[in-house]
């Protein structure tokens, strides 16, 4: 997704030819595994570079998504009913009241609830221990999938250039004392010169960057998720937020249908190893626990992905790579690539807006 919404942004300027290659097929990795909830004004990030990426892709979003929905003739999926986070501890009652402040003088609406009001506006979740909730109307919910797909025919119709099924196996470049510049990049089937490479294939980036003999220390981090199905809806018809207790989202669907996750699986390094299916019981039974309608669902669905996160640095990963003057990092979002994409890609078109003709 962060590689189809660069592609997307940079095809809208004047001057730039943009080429976006995928060795599968557009959101077959962990944009496909997402659950696509963007977490911005109910964030605890208040300030700093990871509050003005969020802030900076809530308010392109809420462009965004009409203007793709134009350009496509697509109906994107999208919950704006905002975020809900149940609070089992009175002392993070205090934290959110600072946010509240913070969000309020930021231009924001972030409202706190009492048991009483979360049971009024959301009758069926199980309140037993919970001491209020905050939430966020502004914060959104999207199909990562979908989205991706759109971006990729719109970045098309804006006249990118879309190469799917081949992976990018090197790269030539020239060299000085001081810096490496990337002329090529190669794929089995072709090879063409290039001006500027960006680099956002999530966890691929660390085979990219090896073949520029500059790595980038990346980790998978597995999750797994579900979609149950329930006959009928759950609470109230008109108000269906994302639900949040425990770092345990509950995603309604509509037609009774909702995801749930996501399992943090830090030791999922093995890649071919198949992921534990008790880690996403708990996480099942966690949501259970305070949505208890949910117990009577049927699974649908399950599906895990792998996380990028990066090491020794914090995520995300926005900024040239070592040694190069123009190849650009885009990667490393780890669990928040759906919420960062709009804005990584308006860092990535400022830079190039630099570059002279």
């Amino acid at each position: 997704m962060v590689g189809a919404t660069i592609a997307y942004e940079v095809s809208r300027q004047p001057g730039f030819a943009v080429t976006l290659v995928d060795r599968a097929q557009p959101a077959g990795g962990s944009t496909g595994a997402a659950l696509g909830v963007a977490m911005a004004v109910i964030s605890q990030r208040a300030k700093g570079r990871n509050w003005r990426l969020r802030s900076q892709s809530l308010q392109r979003y809420h462009t965004l998504l009409p203007e793709l929905e134009a350009l496509t003739g697509q109906t994107l999926q999208r919950n704006t009913q905002g975020i809900l986070t149940l609070c089992r501890e009175s002392e993070s009652l205090d934290r959110w009241r600072s946010l509240q402040d913070i969000r309020r003088r930021q231009g924001y609406d972030l409202q706190l609830w009492s048991a009483p009001e979360v049971a009024e506006h959301c009758p069926h979740l199980a309140l037993d221990g919970v001491v209020g909730a905050i939430y966020s109307p502004q914060d959104l919910q999207l199909n990562p999938s979908q989205f991706t797909q759109a971006l990729v025919a719109g970045a098309q119709q804006q006249g990118a250039t879309l190469i799917l099924g081949e992976a990018v196996l090197g790269f030539s470049w020239e060299a000085d004392f001081t810096r490496r510049h990337c002329t090529r990049v190669h794929t089995p089937q072709r090879s063409w010169t290039t001006d500027v490479v960006v680099l956002a294939a999530g966890l691929g980036c660390l085979g990219l960057t090896t073949a520029l003999e500059s790595p980038l220390a990346i980790a998978p981090v597995l999750g797994q998720a579900v979609r149950l199905h329930l006959s009928h809806p759950l609470g109230q018809p008109h108000f269906q937020p994302v639900v949040n207790c425990d770092d345990v989202h509950l995603v309604p669907l509509g037609q009774g249908d909702y995801w749930v996750g996501a399992t943090v699986e830090v030791d999922g390094e093995d890649l071919a190893a198949p992921p534990d299916p008790g880690q996403l019981d708990q996480v099942i039974a966690a949501a259970v626990a305070y949505c208890p309608g949910l117990g009577a669902a049927r699974v649908s669905d399950r599906w895990f992905g792998y996380r990028p996160r990066p090491q020794n640095q914090a995520a995300p990963v926005i900024q040239p790579l070592a040694g190069y003057d123009n190849v650009w990092l885009a990667t490393g979002h780890y669990r928040n690539g759906v919420l960062l994409a709009p804005a990584t890609a308006q860092v990535i078109c400022d830079h190039l807006k630099t570059l002279g003709p």
